[in-house]
């Protein structure tokens, strides 16, 4: 393995001012420095190694040239390509995860049914369901969230398909979530059940249990929170430094203040207990893992979240892996989304009712 380096500025105010122009090796900082404004910005450069406590394969990835200029790209062409994107690494999953996926509709919303090649002892009565990532406008994650853990679980999975913004902005997809869950209720107890998701899909998970909790209806017997926030009226120290690829590629400064991600919110208020789960009252939360990692853009909006739920007094557990991006566990080829879904799956196995 090569000895690959990474440099790295990390400077909210100076970003946002920053060209656009993608940095080369001529013009990219090549000594480490630290300034603090008046305003209390850091303006910082970092050589960065590739740390040597990842996997080799894990290691490569990092040290993939990816440029950091922004690419012009439409709505349409962004959910094309992720659903190209998904479609290929759900059948990667699949290779290594055998499983059998089916369509369907459940509570008037569509879903994917994913099927493990055998279903375990006495799990027949269990079910997990997945709300997937995606940035809530497009599906990145139906197929590479779930079929690893219905294979591990030996338990059905249902993805929900719900509503994306910005055509249906909050609370859109809380309430095809929501619509699943009591139509499931119909024929599996609550402890039996499972919501999980990642990204886009853990923060909707967090959601969802706030909302079901609003309506009075029993909540699931396991929460799964991996790489989301609960709050959407400030943004994380993170997302200041860390691009969807963590130190390489595209970062896009942050509104620290005020609601972000507008098209989801749209025009609710981002203090909204539901919209964001950090105001809400989660006392009686069930058990929950929280997943994140070192270089993910939303480890702070993770950890944030997991320490609201142990002041509420829920038993919440936070993983952090080293040094890996933002839903690295979408990446079939790393050991380490190997070890994820493993400690996924033993989490679900562990809490749900027997």
């Amino acid at each position: 393995m090569k000895n690959f380096k990474m440099i790295v500025v990390l400077s909210a105010a100076a970003l946002a001012g920053a060209s656009l122009a993608q940095t080369t090796s001529a013009n990219a900082p090549q000594s480490n420095a630290s300034f603090i404004d008046a305003q209390g910005t850091a303006h910082v450069s970092r050589i960065v190694p590739v740390p040597k406590t990842i996997s080799p394969e894990a290691q490569k990835s990092l040290a993939q040239v990816v440029s950091d200029g922004p690419t012009a790209e439409s709505l349409a062409d962004r959910r094309a390509k992720t659903d190209t994107w998904q479609a290929k690494a759900g059948e990667a999953y699949r290779q290594a995860y055998p499983a059998t996926i089916a369509s369907g509709v459940i509570g008037g919303v569509p879903v994917r049914i994913i099927t493990p090649p055998v279903t375990g002892n006495g799990k027949n009565s269990r079910v997990l369901i997945n709300v997937h990532g995606g940035g809530f406008n497009s599906d990145s994650g139906s197929l590479t969230e779930t079929i690893p853990i219905a294979n591990l679980t030996q338990t059905k999975v249902i993805a929900v398909l719900y509503r994306l913004a910005p055509e249906h902005p909050f609370p859109a997809s809380v309430e095809d979530t929501v619509a699943v869950y009591k139509e499931l209720l119909k024929t599996y107890k609550p402890q039996n059940i499972a919501l999980y998701g990642t990204s886009a899909g853990a923060i909707l998970t967090a959601e969802t249990a706030v909302k079901l909790k609003q309506l009075g209806l029993p909540l699931p017997g396991a929460l799964g929170i991996f790489s989301g926030l609960g709050d959407f009226s400030l943004a994380g120290d993170s997302q200041s430094m860390y691009a969807l690829r963590g130190l390489s590629g595209y970062l896009s400064p942050p509104v620290l203040e005020g609601a972000h991600d507008p098209e989801y919110v749209g025009t609710t208020n981002p203090k909204d207990p539901v919209l964001s789960p950090l105001y809400a009252d989660l006392k009686g939360m069930p058990p929950t893992l929280f997943v994140t990692s070192g270089r993910d853009l939303l480890l702070s909006g993770t950890t944030i979240l997991h320490r609201a739920f142990l002041r509420a007094g829920a038993d919440a557990q936070l993983v952090v892996f080293e040094a890996l991006p933002h839903a690295f566990w979408n990446d079939v080829d790393l050991p380490e989304s190997h070890e994820a879904d493993e400690i996924m799956a033993h989490f679900f196995d562990t809490h749900l009712a027997k």
